[in-house]
């Protein structure tokens, strides 16, 4: 479970998250969805622990700075970081080893899930965009987070990979886990979400929840334009 209260991020002046709060619960999928700048990437960072502010954020009831909260997250970033001379396989023998992770099957598992077997040996600063983001997918998983956090997750994939991904959503609902995604695609992830939170200027302008029987509602793409341009004019 990720609960998120009251949290405010500044850069200086310019204020990114304006009092911030939400939950996304255990077997769900929640959608952060907003424009390039809504402040996005700013509470996912936060979440994970790479910026400061203001506020509380709790990973299942634990402070998010604390170590016991950190063995609980898995984090894809927008923009993959990999090792320049670290194989593929290496860098999932290093992530399962930090974590102290026994079973060494895991990583072959991963590498056949998402088609990297055959470039187990390649090095990072070989590896395409997609394949980098595949890479970093499965370093994120290798422990068994119980909260996976996506950054823009469709990035540089191909249909396949996406297929997969998507798959993969499924079955860490199915799971018990708790997935946040962070994207301004709305059409990529129409039939997988829980819950939506509609970004605009550090802050929420809308929750929209998938319930059954809400045929009288905008649709979610009718109510991002709505907000967004809206805001615009």
């Amino acid at each position: 479970m990720l609960t998120v209260n009251g949290v405010t991020k500044k850069y200086k002046k310019f204020l990114a998250n304006d009092n911030l709060s939400f939950t996304v619960n255990d077997s769900e999928i929640g959608i952060l969805l907003g424009p390039n700048g809504a402040g996005k990437s700013t509470i996912i960072k936060s979440i994970v622990g790479l910026l400061k502010y203001d506020g509380t954020i709790e990973i299942n009831g634990l402070d998010n700075r604390s170590l016991e909260a950190k063995r609980l997250i898995g984090y894809i970033p927008e923009i993959p970081a990999l090792y320049d001379t670290l194989t593929v396989e290496e860098h999932l023998e290093f992530v399962r080893r930090a974590y102290r992770v026994t079973d060494e099957n895991i990583t072959e598992k991963l590498l056949e899930r998402f088609e990297l077997t055959d470039k187990r040996k390649k090095m990072g600063k070989e590896l395409s965009k997609g394949m980098q983001q595949k890479v970093s997918i499965c370093c994120a998983l290798v422990h068994n987070p119980s909260v996976v956090i996506f950054d823009e997750p469709m990035l540089g994939l191909d249909p396949h990979a996406i297929k997969e991904l998507k798959l993969l959503f499924k079955e860490l609902k199915e799971q018990g886990k708790t997935v946040l995604i962070s994207t301004h695609m709305i059409d990529t992830l129409e039939d997988y979400w829980d819950v939506v939170h509609i970004m605009m200027n550090g802050k929420i302008a809308a929750t929209r929840h998938n319930v059954a029987g809400n045929h009288d509602e905008k649709s979610l793409e009718e109510l991002f334009f709505q907000i967004t341009e809206g805001a615009k004019s």
